[in-house]
């Protein structure tokens, strides 16, 4: 999954001449001087100091823990614990959002509901349940004076929660609609490198939180130069599988083999058709606060408890190296743009067994690709490589579930430098996460049963009805199957009904062929319709 760039376009696979690996994406760029690089997050450092990145501080790091996960030593009982509800999470890109009706979501098994206020022009994040009788607020609608709008009975909030009209109430009793008790609950919430985020605590204490601390900042995401086009998707299998599957490059040869364009081990090292090799990945830096690793030229960072991403960079100021009569060497920048690309990954925690990714790679070159080419045709590739290994890490999930968190090391052999980063992930989620997400009880820790392999892999409740770009294409594909179907029937009809002798024999067989073409057009349109847009099962045995 970590490769979701991917297309099925050859004009948008960039193979890199490269014995290393890389994550499995195709607009991939490599970056030949850390030093003297800049970070993806420079904000994080101005904003709040335990969000700096690092560069390496040890040659190597094992990927066999030191410490056992199931052992506390006295300086990890006093290590700095890593607080879930202290956080910003993403609810979704506000391209995905309609300003003219209510978003139901859930993260961190908060039901919230997420709306456009004209009157004060943000979006707003509220709790999805009125006052009233618990009824979901998302199922409303926008009034004309730009309320949110309980279609239960009618109660109307302003974007600060306020109830400003009970419908019920005499319009001459006391007013009702004042009380604190008709209030909705409001989180806090900002947008940011166009993504909607939200604190989850309503305590008015945290009302200006954003002040104070804000979520994690993606320069190329907002920079003009950068092509960005986003992709979300609900994910049938929970948040740790999800960020552990996002870092393991490994296995983007076998899981996605065949619909992705990546590169391959040279004949020399290539010990099976699919290409895989010995990958030397580096943990640099694992605290509270950031993870970050080196693979080859690549560089990693995961910013708990969502942010994922990778970064590389190839061509540009390294240029010539000259001499010059002094005796000395200087370098003499080249004129060639260094060419830049990253890969984001957002990581949602939805419930147990369920999440949620939003998915970007801006990058500084072939940025006319996403000017001319509809957001949804990139999405076709995408969710295919999503649903090339969706069902065996749900599969997975049940099975370490039965394990344990903190017998993961132990039961799983991780011999190899490509484990790694998800040695280290899950070294952070032990050591000072609680093991897990910290859902505060409300539920009691099983995972939801194993739907049919058709829902698994559904995409139209998943993505489809919930991308704009998708959703406008999937209208208008069956519109259009529905004027082929209407034409072939119409063309059989107008030969049908023609008298003998009025249509000669080279018109009626052109008629009748054209009626045929419609025909197998519109059955083509149905099928791709379906494997696209609803359920398509991909069957590794056959790759």
């Amino acid at each position: 999954m970590q490769a979701i760039k991917a297309s099925p376009f050859s004009p948008f696979h960039l193979n890199l001449n490269s014995t290393s690996s890389f994550p499995k994406i195709t607009n991939l760029c490599i970056h030949q001087n850390y030093e003297n690089s800049i970070s993806c997050f420079p904000s994080i450092q101005s904003q709040n100091a335990k969000f700096k990145l690092f560069t390496a501080i040890s040659p190597s790091v094992s990927t066999e823990s030191e410490t056992p996960f199931d052992e506390k030593t006295e300086n990890e009982n006093q290590e700095e614990k890593f607080e879930w509800y202290a956080e910003w999470y993403p609810i979704m890109p506000i391209c995905d959002l309609d300003k003219r009706r209510p978003h139901g979501k859930k993260v961190m098994g908060i039901d919230v509901v997420v709306w456009w206020d004209r009157n004060e022009k943000e979006w707003k994040v509220m709790d999805d349940s009125c006052p009233h009788r618990y009824a979901p607020l998302s199922e409303g609608r926008i009034d004309q004076w730009g309320r949110l709008q309980c279609v239960y009975h009618g109660w109307c909030f302003n974007g600060a929660g306020d109830c400003k009209f009970i419908p019920q109430a005499p319009r001459d009793g006391p007013p009702v609609h004042t009380s604190k008790r008709a209030c909705a609950t409001v989180y806090p919430s900002c947008v940011q490198n166009d993504i909607l985020w939200f604190w989850p605590n309503s305590d008015p204490l945290y009302k200006d939180i954003y002040l104070t601390k804000r979520p994690p900042y993606i320069p190329e995401l907002d920079d003009s130069s950068f092509s960005k086009t986003f992709i979300v998707r609900d994910i049938s299998y929970g948040y740790e599988l999800l960020i552990e599957n996002l870092m393991d490059p490994a296995h983007v040869q076998y899981s996605h083999y065949g619909i992705m364009n990546v590169p391959v081990a040279p004949q020399s090292v290539k010990a099976d058709r699919e290409g895989g090799r010995p990958l030397d990945i580096t943990v640099t830096k694992l605290d509270v606060n950031v993870i970050t690793a080196n693979q080859g030229p690549g560089r990693n960072t995961f910013v708990p408890p969502c942010v994922y991403y990778s970064y590389f960079a190839f061509g540009g100021p390294q240029g010539k190296t000259t001499a010059v009569s002094s005796g000395t060497v200087q370098e003499k920048p080249s004129a060639e743009k260094q060419k830049k690309a990253l890969l984001v990954f957002i990581c949602i925690p939805v419930s147990p067994g369920h999440s949620r990714i939003i998915f970007a790679s801006p990058r500084n070159f072939a940025t006319w690709a996403d000017r001319i080419i509809p957001r949804w045709i990139f999405h076709l590739g995408q969710n295919l490589i999503l649903d090339s290994d969706l069902y065996l890490l749900h599969v997975e999930e049940r099975k370490l579930k039965e394990i344990g968190s903190y017998n993961w090391h132990k039961a799983c052999y991780v011999p190899t430098k490509a484990d790694a980063i998800v040695v280290a992930f899950r070294r952070w989620l032990n050591k000072y996460a609680g093991g897990q997400v910290d859902w505060r009880g409300k539920y009691n820790g099983d995972l939801p049963p194993t739907p049919p392999r058709e829902q698994l892999l559904d995409r139209y409740w998943t993505h489809t009805v919930n991308c704009t770009s998708c959703n406008l294409a999937y209208k208008g594909l069956n519109a259009l199957e529905v004027v082929l179907q209407i034409a072939s029937i119409g063309v059989i009809a107008i030969v049908a009904a023609a008298k003998q002798g009025t249509l000669s024999v080279v018109a009626r067989y052109s008629l009748v062929t054209i009626a045929l073409l419609c025909f197998v057009a519109s059955r083509w349109l149905s099928h791709f319709i379906y494997k696209n847009f609803h359920f398509h099962d991909y069957d590794h045995a056959f790759r």
